[in-house]
Parts: C-alpha cells; sequence; structure tokens
C-alpha cells in the first residue's frame, strides 16, 4: 500500500497553509513535527479527505481519495486532537455506535469493541459514562475507535495529549506493533513519542516540509553540538540570550544548562548526545 501527496497546496484567502507538498507513505509510523501553524492539522484534514486541497490530489496506490469516496473511508481510522463524543454513552455504548458507523455487522461491533477496550487497559470501564471517565482515559476510547474496523491508515492528532507516562509506554506498544501493516501519521508535541515509535520524522515550518527522515539520521546533523553547562545563577542570562537552551535545572546557586553550540561554549561545558527535543529547538527555536 502506498499513499502518495502530489503538489499538495491550502489556501486560506492570500495565506498559504501549505505550499507544494510531495510525500510517500508506505507502512510504518510517520512523524508529523512542526510548531503550532505549521498547517499540520490542515495536512492531516486533507489525507482524511476532509478538506479538499486548493492544488494537487492524494492517491492511495495510484487512485484519488477524492474519488475512491467510501472506499477510501472504510480504510481509514482518525483521532483528531479533539474528538465529540456523547457524554451519557458508556465507553461500549460510544464504541458500538462508532463501529455501525463504520458499517461493521453488529457481531463484529461487539466483537471489536471488546478487544479494543482491552487492548487500551479499560474493559473494566466498560460500563462507565464517557463524562465520568478522565481525559486520559476518554482519549484512550479515542485512539479506540480510530482502530475499529481494522484501517489500513491511521491518522492520529496529539493522541497522548493527557495520558499519563505509563498510559503513553502503553500507546506506544500499540503503535509499534500496528505498524507492520497498516500506514500511522502521528502528530504530537510530545517528541519523546515520536523518537521512541517514528520510522520516519516530518518536519512542517510554515507550510513546507523541510526533510523527512529517520529519527537516527536526524539526530545525526546535532552531533557535537548539544552540552551541559554549569555555572553561577548570576551568569545563566547571558548563556540563554547567546545559545538555545533546551532545559535548565538550579542547583544552589548553580545553573546547569543543556544548550546547542557548533563550538565548546565554556571551557567546563560537557557534550551530551541529542535527542528529539534538541532537534526540535534546533529548527524550529
Amino acid at each position: 500500500m502506498k499513499l502518495v501527496f502530489e503538489n499538495i497546496s491550502k489556501l486560506y484567502g492570500d495565506f498559504p497553509a501549505l505550499s507544494g507538498i510531495n510525500l510517500s507513505l508506505e507502512n510504518g509510523v510517520y512523524g508529523l513535527l512542526g510548531p503550532n501553524g505549521a498547517g499540520k492539522t490542515t495536512l492531516m484534514r486533507i489525507m482524511t479527505d476532509l478538506l479538499k486541497p486548493s492544488t494537487g490530489r492524494v492517491l492511495l496506490d495510484g487512485k484519488d481519495i477524492a474519488l475512491l469516496g467510501a472506499d477510501f473511508r472504510r480504510r481509514l481510522g482518525y483521532l483528531p486532537q479533539d474528538f465529540g463524543f456523547y457524554p451519557n454513552y458508556t465507553a461500549e455504548q460510544y464504541l458500538l455506535y462508532i463501529a455501525r458507523l463504520k458499517g461493521l455487522t453488529g457481531f463484529e461491533a461487539k466483537k471489536q469493541t471488546g478487544a479494543l477496550l482491552e487492548m487500551v487497559g479499560l474493559y473494566e470501564k466498560r460500563n462507565q459514562k464517557m463524562k465520568g471517565l478522565s481525559g486520559g482515559q476518554r482519549q484512550r476510547v479515542g485512539i479506540a475507535q480510530a482502530l475499529l474496523g481494522d484501517p489500513d491508515i491511521l491518522v492520529l492528532d496529539e493522541p497522548t495529549a493527557g495520558l499519563d507516562p505509563e498510559e503513553r509506554i502503553r500507546f506506544r506498544g500499540i503503535i509499534s506493533n500496528l505498524s507492520r501493516q497498516k500506514t500511522v501519521l502521528l502528530s504530537t508535541h510530545i517528541v519523546s513519542d515520536l523518537e521512541a515509535v517514528a520510522n520516519e520524522i516530518i518536519f512542517l515550518k510554515k507550510g513546507h516540509v523541510l526533510t523527512v527522515q529517520k529519527p537516527h539520521d536526524l539526530l545525526r546533523e546535532l552531533d557535537g553540538m548539544v552540552w551541559t553547562v554549569s555555572v553561577p545563577s548570576e551568569n545563566e542570562r547571558g548563556f540563554t540570550e547567546k545559545y538555545p537552551c533546551s532545559n535548565i535545572m538550579h542547583d544552589g546557586e548553580m545553573s546547569v544548562m543543556r544548550i546547542l553550540s557548533k563550538q565548546k561554549p565554556h571551557n567546563a561545558a560537557a557534550p551530551e548526545r541529542p535527542n528529539m527535543e534538541d532537534l526540535y529547538l534546533y529548527h524550529f527555536g
């Protein structure tokens, strides 16, 4: 299976939300990374055929998704950043309702609903109303509804928002297992999640794709550029004004800073292994 973006652009009036996007996605997890306003949600809405591009088209195995219509949507699972739900439905009732909207038979809807609630760790909460679930638990129900119908393509917008560390680890395991047979586009500001599960990262800035690379290849850009510096707190400002700084920890009268610099910034600076947060800072400030 191959999903291809051909010269996708989107204008809102005179504002170009996306400009000349060309991508080719196959099975695996693609992380979509960029600051607010980069065009991530617009790209995902076009990919799900909820929004028409101003120019270009999206092809699934060579066929325009706009012409495939319902056949395409049956192969799609989508979790928007703010998914709607009926507060008085139980978790099970909500998933059964979405399953029927997706065209599943009653038997298959019941079977998949139970299995997915088990997968996301909510089977014991299946009879609890949605309004009574925590934000993280509702998000897990949202992940489950995206997986109903066993879609070939998953589009997940901030799926780990509101999840605690244990839930995020569970989610990453689910996505990693699914990605062998599916195309997954995952957008999140929690860059450590992308570092853990993404096969490739798509960097999006001001509506343009900067690069598409594997995480370890991207991190090579920063070899020899990440440092830890410990200085008296009164000198902290001088460093943060001169260098991009991804973290500051205060230890008594000292400031311990993680900074980016092509040259060793201080005699006592210690080199560090780059991570995705450093890379985000490097590209987006």
